[in-house]
């Protein structure tokens, strides 16, 4: 009775999230809400390998930078740290755009989000998500805010995007350093 109790009660929690996430993608802009611009980049050496993010938030003039590193990890999942990280940094409900060069971000947010809350986190091969821990929490991150999500080509002197990376490729170093 418990196992069917836990089932049930993550089918309702998963509608619950996939209900609010259409809820703010169709929601119009709400003025009241402070505007932020998030960039994002994840990189790795090796993959899996040792893998840092960099983050660049800014608003109202105010800019602040966030890197960070993990000694094993894929490059996919140090693309979803950088933006969860950066999300995790607001105080209250924003309206957000978010630029990454991550179309495995972008399109997990954007389009196969749904299907995999709807099919209880399994993919269209019926497979369980790679990353779901991430992927999580980066749902529940989102929901709390309006965010527009924005691909742009890595790696193609988009200024913020070279900064993101820049930072994830220190944050490497640093960490390779210290072990």
């Amino acid at each position: 009775m418990n196992v069917v109790y836990h089932k049930e009660k993550q089918k309702f929690i998963a509608m619950y999230l996939l209900d609010r996430l259409k809820y703010n993608s169709s929601m119009r802009r709400d003025t009241e809400k402070p505007f932020v611009e998030i960039f994002t980049d994840g990189a790795c050496s090796g993959n899996p390998g040792v893998g840092g993010y960099g983050a660049v938030l800014r608003s109202g003039g105010r800019e602040k930078e966030l890197s960070g590193c993990n000694l094993m990890t894929t490059n996919n999942r140090m693309e979803l740290t950088a933006v969860i990280k950066a999300l995790e940094v607001l105080k209250k409900p924003c309206r957000v755009k978010l630029v990454t060069d991550s179309n495995y971000v972008v399109k997990g947010m954007t389009s196969w989000i749904f299907n995999w809350v709807k099919n209880n986190w399994r993919n269209s091969q019926k497979q369980q998500v790679v990353n779901r821990d991430l992927w999580e929490s980066l749902l529940e991150l989102s929901n709390l805010h309006d965010v527009e999500w924005e691909w742009v080509r890595g790696h193609n002197e988009h200024a913020e995007n070279e900064r993101c990376d820049n930072l994830a490729r220190l944050a490497i170093k640093r960490c390779t350093k210290k072990h």
